[in-house]
């Protein structure tokens, strides 16, 4: 059985122009220490839009960044998106917690939150 008690990042997608969760939407983590970016690994999310942890290396203070690839998943679906990707920074502070990141999206907006 997995720990589930362990500090991780996990986000869930929600496509609000279909009303239903977004399954197959790649999302990359990114850890920014200095002058590039670091990749911390791309996942896609699962049919109910979902992944449960995008830090499976680990969680460190600092600055990170996800990356939603909206665009292809709207062109997966025979739908033009004007939005191709949706970028959020943001900060760790308490490596002891879950963060958890949805994003609500449709081909021309998004938006996102700190969640529980």
């Amino acid at each position: 059985m997995p720990n589930t008690n362990r500090p991780t990042i996990s986000t869930h997608v929600l496509d609000t122009t279909r009303g239903e969760p977004a399954a197959g939407v790649a999302v990359t983590l990114w850890r920014l220490d200095g002058k590039e970016p670091v990749p911390q690994g791309t996942r896609e999310t699962d049919t109910d839009g979902r992944i449960a942890d995008l830090a499976a290396s680990g969680l460190s203070a600092g600055s990170y960044r996800l990356s939603f690839e909206v665009g292809a998943y709207y062109k997966k679906k025979g739908t033009a998106a004007f939005l191709q990707r949706a970028t959020f920074d943001f900060e760790i502070s308490e490596t002891n917690r879950r963060y958890h990141i949805p994003l609500l999206m449709t081909p021309f907006s998004c938006a996102s939150y700190r969640g529980s």
